[in-house]
């Protein structure tokens, strides 16, 4: 497995181009693994093998592209057309990648890491008695913490959102005026950069539209701690929820600051 960063240069129309599709950047990342066979979903290999990306929005011309997956990628045609290529050399060709399997073979249970994640939180609902249920995202931040902190969610993904200790919390037991846990207040997460997605999927020959893609994600910055650490590892590397392949799923981790140990 690797883990893969590229800088978009943002004043380049190549990159406001792919920055604003993300089924054009998708089309881009998985066309850096020629190896690769594509599955129905276009995010994965016959063998099982899934490429997560992300985009990291840190400032307006600072936005990153994070790519994990099973094989090395080249991404030259990137650098070519949203990145730096006057610059890039053959030590430096203008993204970074790197192995990630001795970083995921060094997570252990016990262990707190800070964690960033960007996802599609939905969730299945019925309208009308006797109709289907259908998949709806959650609009509001107090449901979207509510997907990430689900139980069985958290369990699955082999990983526990950290709660603030009781001398940081600004509400009396962390609770609201309607006595629900105020999750901003009582874990050590946050919800940010909420957006509402929506363009057309193209047809297998790039051509016929079928339908329109609407999505609502958001970017989960936080504290976890790891649970079962094989669970984690799979969480890491198949990523956690829906829309994986317009940039969703991908979670990644870091060592907390010495401060917040």
């Amino acid at each position: 497995m690797y883990l893969s960063r590229f800088r978009f240069n943002t004043a380049r129309p190549g990159a406001r181009r792919l920055l604003s599709s993300p089924q054009s950047l998708h089309a881009a990342v998985m066309s850096s693994f020629p190896h690769l066979l594509p599955t129905g979903s276009g995010s994965g290999a016959a063998d099982g093998a899934r490429v997560l990306w992300r985009l990291d929005r840190n400032a307006a011309a600072e936005v990153l592209l994070y790519v994990v997956s099973p094989d090395r990628p080249d991404m030259t045609h990137l650098v070519e057309q949203a990145g730096w290529p006057a610059a890039a050399t053959a030590q430096a060709p203008g993204w970074q990648s790197r192995p990630y399997t001795p970083f995921l073979d060094r997570l252990t249970e016990g262990s707190v890491w800070a964690f960033r994640l960007t996802a599609n939180p939905v969730h299945q609902i019925r309208r009308k008695e006797g109709e289907p249920t259908k998949r709806t995202a959650h609009l509001t931040p107090i449901h979207q913490m509510d997907w990430l902190l689900n139980p069985q969610r958290q369990e699955r993904g082999g990983f526990l959102i950290c709660e603030k200790p009781p001398d940081k919390r600004l509400l009396p037991g962390g609770t609201t005026h309607h006595n629900r846990p105020h999750h901003g207040d009582r874990y050590e997460l946050m919800v940010r950069d909420l957006r509402n997605l929506s363009f057309p999927k193209q047809g297998p020959d790039n051509t016929s539209t079928r339908h329109r893609v609407t999505l609502v994600t958001v970017t989960y910055d936080g504290q976890l701690t790891v649970t079962d650490p094989d669970r984690l590892r799979a969480t890491l590397t198949q990523g956690l929820g829906k829309a994986k392949a317009y940039g969703c799923g991908l979670m990644t981790l870091v060592p907390l600051p010495t401060t917040a140990r």
